[in-house]
């Protein structure tokens, strides 16, 4: 007997090009099954493309190293056939009577022949589709069955202009498939376009009646006291007879571990006629002040389980479902102050500040290890929102379960965008795909998909562009709101009094979620289509707060640079990539970069922008010797480019702004702009500007004023709080400090405290370091803490290239505790060079009572300890000791010698495989791994805490490493 529910095929898939293949699919699947890997059959990426298994085999180069691509053919000259594969495998499942079996494929593109034991079914057009086949009456019992697949390409796969472009030559735009395959001006050219089994293929067994396409809503009155949840869900009698059913709802939420606390259970009976395909509705199911799910930065996530089963009298379990579910209402709505689209979470304004996505890879190689990674490394940001662009996917449930867990709402949009679908070079297509029924098939499909997932926050028709009328009024109806989830002037209770009888919102396509028709409009941008949001390039970091900046009140899409590091250039490209570029100084003085061309295929974005009288950025540390010096010098720009962008919106959080999107957060390339950590899963520094900046509580340094400002995006109000801001010079010396007076800062407010005066002083520095401290008056605990490097207005930061020769001694302690394959390492770094008679105020980051301000030295300060800090300091050590007892741990304590004073600059932590056999220049890092901070800085004697956690591989032995601007060498500290 089979056992109900689902198994995932992919495993054991062979493939083969259909031109060396001469048996048909009958003979594959009946007398001819291939055997293993030969000259002709070869292992298969499933779920991947065509392009992912004929570079998992060697048999082309990989396209995402050096100019590799340059050396596959593309479609538009070897023709369809060229990229049309075979794939097969086989499996195993025994059927009792009255069980059916599906065969099914969550998404391919673009079309398919599939053969089961001799019998053929087709897979109709369209990427984003699902397709399930009935396969019970073509079932084996006694032997393997054998599955033959045959993928054929997109039909209008386009061809790539010699001068490249937006989407090549559109053609692409013709189909229902991701546009971004023909290249971009962040992507080479995907030469298979992406064809292939790109997502999960599974058999699910059942009885005689099957469950499909659950959809879940809650509806929430009396302010978040009343739930209710709403259920519909599809049944499929697949029985000649009428099914007598008994249907159950269960919702639970784990207490501890794997145990569940059931809170509801429903159950219904009901009777199918035979062959029936019917909806039900359930009775609502009632909560009284449920644990909500909160975006991350407001709260948990809070996730329950609901599960669904059907029994059928005779028979038994015939069917079960399960989905996480987040109770939580979203909302939003354009803002009359700002003219930006404002969001609402469980009735709380939530300000956006997230980035915009195209997917994870270009081979479409997805899982749910890197999912996990992708999602996490967001939520690491403390970004709340990721928008999946028009040209790439709509995301797999996968990505969705990830932002479920981690709190990242979801802007998904629909296939549509601008420079395929009515604009560009030469003008493409305006009325999107040519076969719009199924275009709309595909979306309504998607929505079934995606609908139940608390992440989901937004659809949009299209990136830049409206989709075609019929789509557009087509997808308006399908994405209605029901009336609970309107924006109405009463209050909830009053929405129920005032619609007594409605039709449940469950039964709706979806019904919670608003549907803005393209990324330009309805307050996005202008809000009315105009091409006004950008730019993405590199900006004189105080740009960014300047009143002028952007003129709307959210930004869809604004971008800069993305430099990762050398060793991703070393391990991506050949010594001929690894040179920097020419600085080319132009007679206005401004400098031109010019880059080497695996750079410029790999679509590097420059750090000078003459035409928009920006500096260099690089060369503002002065010219860089090699590739190690170059990279470095960039996560510097990074980190300060990144930092100013959010911090710059933040400045007029809800005055001027109610949101940003970055363009974009990584690449699903080998790219070379654009991004916070690279393809290969390591961050750039520009990855933690953005995690400073984008805190819930911040304190910053308004680059335009000069002004110190406090933000709060929290629900609640802060009081009894402090600002300390300390200067540090480059000889070690405290010349500046500051405490302000008592503050309460407004919920949901970003305020100015007061003036940084220092660069107005007499004996000013031309490069100094400025700490900033937010922090509880209480107990002096810390709330947010920044620090800045800064140069006087005109200057530059050279003078910090010979900063780089101070010897600052460090002492380093370092606990890793291991389960399992997973590694966690608490290290705390302390900045020993505080002189011997100095009793310096930010001694592990201790803060002092007094109120003293203006210029003096803090020598004359005494520091009072903070307990708060020491407690919860050992409460976490407590936990991880509690997790991980009985497992693996060591303790080493690792001192950095040297006699000067000063800040330890740019300090960063790698982790790296200890290997006894390495090759010369092989890449050693173990990736991802996850910091809670790196590229950080020390005052003397201060200490930070850093927690570093990633997964150990069988075989692996892992150390890690601490790099600096004063410690080039790296020092192994574990």
């Amino acid at each position: 007997m089979a056992e109900i529910g689902k198994v995932v095929l992919d495993k054991g898939w062979l493939a083969a090009r259909s031109t060396e293949i001469e048996l048909t699919g009958v003979q594959l699947t009946t007398t001819n099954p291939p055997s293993g890997p030969d000259s002709t059959w070869m292992e298969a990426v499933v779920p991947g493309t065509v392009l992912a298994t004929l570079v998992k085999n060697k048999v082309v180069p990989d396209p995402f190293y050096g100019l590799g691509n340059e050396a596959i053919i593309d479609i538009a000259d070897s023709g369809r056939e060229h990229y049309t594969l075979w794939f097969f495998t086989t499996f195993e499942c025994n059927l009792l009577n009255n069980q059916h079996i599906d065969l099914n494929f969550r998404a391919i593109n673009y079309s398919a022949e599939v053969y089961l034991n001799g019998h053929k079914k087709i897979l109709p057009k369209g990427m984003f589709r699902r397709h399930s086949i009935d396969v019970t009456s073509i079932l084996l019992h006694d032997r393997p069955n054998l599955l033959a697949v045959l993928v054929h390409p997109p039909d209008h796969p386009g061809r790539i202009p010699p001068e490249g472009g937006q989407g090549g030559d559109h053609e692409i735009g013709k189909d229902v498939a991701a546009q971004y395959v023909e290249g971009w001006d962040w992507i080479a050219p995907i030469r298979d376009r992406n064809t292939g089994i790109w997502d999960e293929v599974s058999i699910s067994v059942t009885g005689p009646v099957k469950i499909v396409d659950p959809h879940l809503v809650s509806s929430f009155f009396d302010n978040y006291k009343r739930v209710y949840l709403h259920t519909t869900i599809e049944l499929v009698n697949k029985s000649a007879i009428v099914a007598e059913c008994f249907l159950n709802i269960q919702v639970a939420t784990e207490v501890e571990g794997n145990t569940c606390l059931v809170e509801h259970l429903q159950t219904q009976n009901l009777s199918l006629p035979a062959g029936a395909h019917v909806h039900y509705t359930f009775s609502e199911i009632f909560f009284y002040k449920p644990k909500l799910w909160w975006p991350n930065g407001m709260g948990k996530q809070y996730l329950y389980n609901v599960e669904i089963t059907i029994e059928v009298r005779g028979f038994g379990e015939s069917d079960l479902w399960s989905q996480p579910f987040g109770f939580r209402k979203i909302e939003n709505h354009i803002d009359s102050a700002t003219g930006g689209r404002l969001f609402k979470v469980n009735g709380e304004p939530i300000f956006i500040r997230g980035g915009n996505w195209i997917l994870s890879d270009g081979l479409l190689r997805l899982s749910k290890k890197r999912y996990q990674a992708d999602i996490k490394f967001h939520a690491d940001m403390n970004f709340n929102m990721i928008r999946c662009w028009g040209g790439g996917l709509a995301e797999r449930p996968d990505f969705y379960h990830y932002c479920d867990m981690y709190g990242i709402l979801v802007w998904q949009e629909f296939w549509i965008t601008g420079d395929v679908d009515g604009r560009g070079d030469p003008i493409s297509n305006p009325d999107g795909p040519l076969d719009h029924d199924l275009f709309l098939l595909c979306a309504r499909d998607t929505i079934k998909l995606l609908r139940n997932h608390p992440s989901l926050a937004l659809w949009v028709g299209g990136n830049e562009q409206v989709p075609p009328e019929d789509v557009n009024s087509a997808l308006k109806t399908y994405l209605k709101l029901h009336p609970y989830f309107e924006n109405l002037n009463s209050d909830d209770i009053s929405k129920r009094e005032l619609f007594p009888v409605l039709k449940d919102p469950s039964q709706y396509l979806d019904g919670t979620r608003v549907y803005v028709q393209g990324s330009l409009w309805e307050g996005f941008a202008d809000g009315k289509g105009d091409f006004t949001d950008g730019p993405y390039e590199i900006q004189n970091p105080e740009d960014f707060f300047k009143e002028d900046y952007y003129e709307y009140g959210f930004n869809p899409e604004v971008g800069s640079v993305g430099m990762p590091v050398a060793a991703t250039i070393r391990a991506t490209m050949p010594p001929e990539g690894w040179d920097i570029p020419l600085f080319i100084k132009l007679p206005d003085g401004y400098v031109q970069e010019a880059a080497n061309p695996i750079w410029e295929y790999h679509k590097y974005i420059p750090y000078s922008k003459p035409e928009k009288k920006v500096h260099d950025q690089i060369l503002l540390y002065g010219t860089p010797k090699d590739l190690d010096d170059f990279c470095l010098k960039a996560q510097l720009v990074n980190y300060i480019q990144y930092r100013a962008l959010l911090e710059g919106w933040t400045s007029r959080m809800w005055s001027k702004y109610t949101g940003v999107l970055i363009w974009k957060t990584q690449n699903p390339w080998t790219g070379l702009r654009g991004q916070f950590y690279d393809h290969l899963h390591d961050q750039t520094a520009g990855f933690y500007g953005c995690r400073c900046a984008a805190e819930p509580i911040h304190v910053q340094l308004n680059l335009a004023t000069y002004y110190v400002e406090v933000v709060n995006t929290t629900s609640g109000e802060l009081s009894n709080v402090a600002i300390e801001a300390s200067v540090w010079n480059l000889d070690g010396m405290c010349p500046y400090y500051e405490v302000s007076e008592k503050l309460t800062v407004p919920s949901k407010r970003t305020v100015p405290i007061f003036e940084m005066k220092y660069p107005k002083s007499k004996n000013a520095k031309p490069v100094y370091f400025l700490l900033l401290k937010l922090y509880n008056i209480s107990d002096y605990g810390i709330l947010s803490r920044n620090l800045y490097w800064l140069h006087l207005p005109g200057g530059d930061y050279k003078l910090l290239e010979p900063y780089r020769n101070k010897e600052v001694p460090l002492k380093i302690t370092s606990q890793a505790l291991i389960r399992g394959s997973t590694c966690e390492v608490q290290v705390r770094v302390v900045n020993t060079s505080k002189k011997p008679d100095s009793r310096s105020l930010l001694d592990k980051n201790i803060l002092t009572k007094s109120t003293r301000t203006g210029d003096c030295d803090t020598t004359l300060l005494e520091p009072v300890p903070s307990a708060n800090e020491k407690k919860q300091e050992m409460s976490l050590f407590q936990k991880i000791q509690r997790n991980f007892a009985k497992e693996q741990s060591s303790l080493k304590v690792t001192a950095i010698s040297g006699t000067e004073y000063g800040v330890a600059f740019f300090l960063h932590f790698s982790v790296h495989d200890s290997k006894k056999d390495k090759k010369e220049g092989e890449d050693t890092r173990i990736l991802p791994v996850h910091y809670s901070d790196n590229y950080f800085s020390l005052v003397p004697g201060e200490e930070m805490s850093i927690t570093i956690s990633f997964e150990i591989l069988p075989g692996v032995n892992p150390h890690v490493t601490l790099h600096g601007w004063n410690y080039q060498g790296g020092h192994t500290v574990l």
